[in-house]
């Protein structure tokens, strides 16, 4: 189930790419945020939180893996089964396409992982605002392609089913939207329809709850959940008229200003974190500098002992003392020398 935390993710990626596609229409980021929660909020929040890349949640936002049953009930658009699709141009192609998403989503969401075990199943939606395959007839490219997986070629897809919902309920020339008017669009997007007697409860219902309960219930949430200013100030209404719509031009020209904008915050957040990495290197060596000639100064500092040198090793022996008697005895024996010497002259 999204949270806040999900769809301020949802908006911080996606928001500028919405404005610029739904200028001069009656929706708005909230409308399209919600639209993401109520058909593949099961699925992409849970990527998110796993920590997955953008590409890759968009690709593997896929899911419907209900076929039709043998007693009447299940699906009942094509196709309703793996024959029906099987049967159809390039359906060979498409299933294996098909079979091969839920495989790979189902590694990462528990929730799918009986169907996956079944070889026979495969997804019937596809992108993150769920294109339905009863479209493959008509729009195969968008299928085989892998279209689905590109936002702003599924975002486009979307806005234009939503623009059919909007006039098939002759509200094509409202230039907004009440809260319960979208969940009205909503239901008209997700059955083909909207019956005013019956109020939300109309499309899908999940045990608790119908599609469009559900839905508004992501509206309020979305709504709650802000990033940046407006894209479009308000008018002077001194000017234009009080309360009076921006025209498309100058939606699109506010689009692509919160585009550039993101962009040059963006930038700017990564030139102080260079700059600050690179301060952060500099004070690192400095202080190995100064602890390097810290270390010298002290080796400096420190006593040296000497070692003691050979002439004053020898100088430091004393000399062995004769003894008296053999110094005496070694006179007497040159006075008897030098008689004997005398005699023989």
């Amino acid at each position: 189930m999204p949270n806040a935390q999900d769809l301020l993710w949802f908006k911080s990626e996606f928001q500028p790419q919405i404005e610029a596609q739904i200028a001069g229409t009656p929706f708005n980021v909230d409308m399209l945020a919600a639209f993401a929660c109520q058909e593949t909020g099961g699925i992409w929040p849970a990527l998110r939180r796993k920590g997955l890349p953008t590409a890759q949640i968009l690709e593997l936002c896929v899911g419907d893996t209900i076929d039709a049953s043998p007693t009447g009930g299940g699906r009942r658009a094509f196709p309703k089964n793996k024959a029906e699709l099987l049967a159809a141009p390039d359906g060979e192609r498409m299933f294996q396409l098909a079979r091969q998403g839920l495989v790979d989503m189902a590694e990462h969401i528990r929730d799918y992982r009986g169907a996956a075990a079944r070889p026979d199943k495969f997804c019937h939606g596809f992108g993150i605002f769920q294109l339905d395959l009863q479209f493959f007839k008509t729009r195969p490219d968008y299928f085989l392609e892998r279209h689905y997986a590109d936002f702003d070629l599924a975002l486009a897809r979307c806005v234009g089913e939503l623009k059919g919902a909007l006039k098939r309920l002759g509200w094509q020339a409202k230039t907004s939207l009440s809260d319960n008017e979208m969940a009205a669009v909503a239901i008209a997007y997700n059955t083909g329809g909207f019956n005013p007697a019956h109020g939300l409860k109309q499309g899908y219902f999940d045990g608790t709850k119908y599609y469009g309960e559900n839905y508004l219930d992501f509206l309020r949430l979305a709504k709650s959940v802000q990033i940046g200013e407006p894209a479009v100030a308000p008018r002077d209404a001194g000017l234009r008229g009080k309360g009076t719509a921006p025209t498309t031009a100058e939606r699109k020209v506010a689009a692509k200003k919160a585009v550039t904008k993101r962009a040059t915050v963006k930038k700017a957040i990564a030139k102080k974190t260079t700059a600050q990495a690179k301060a952060l290197r500099s004070s690192a060596g400095k202080l190995a500098t100064k602890r390097t000639a810290k270390k010298i100064a002290t080796k400096k500092a420190a006593p040296r002992k000497t070692a003691p040198t050979k002439t004053a090793s020898k100088k430091a022996v004393p000399k062995k003392a004769v003894p008296e008697k053999a110094v005496a005895k070694k006179s007497g024996a040159t006075k008897v020398a030098a008689k004997k010497a005398a005699g023989r002259r």
